[in-house]
């Protein structure tokens, strides 16, 4: 049988407690299920590229012809890309990783 947790008063005796303690020593993992939390959005962060203007006049025309706006356009591409590059990554794991950034950008 596992060890039980302690019932910790603040946030902050949780953090030092679980910080020093393995979870394996308290939770049997092997009895554990994956989960979606569909309503959860994930944590996003703003960053500030510079792209040449012939391009994002590109991007804006793709985003119009889409009905959707060009930032939602440009993750989605973002995310297939990176999406694509890690599955050929698995598929070829010798494959060199310079590759990985530097196919034509038409």
């Amino acid at each position: 049988m596992k060890n039980k947790a302690p019932n910790l008063k603040s946030e902050q005796e949780e953090r030092e407690y679980w910080e020093k303690t393995d979870s394996a020593d308290i939770v049997d993992w092997s009895k554990a299920q994956r989960v979606i939390f569909p309503n959860l959005k994930p944590s996003t962060t703003s960053i500030s590229i510079r792209l040449p203007d012939s391009l994002l006049a590109h991007i804006k025309h793709a985003a119009n012809k889409r009905d959707i706006p060009y930032q939602s356009l440009i993750k989605l591409w973002l995310s297939e890309k990176v999406a694509s590059v890690f599955e050929a990554r698995e598929a070829n794991p010798k494959q060199p990783r310079a590759t990985d950034c530097t196919a034509n950008h038409s």
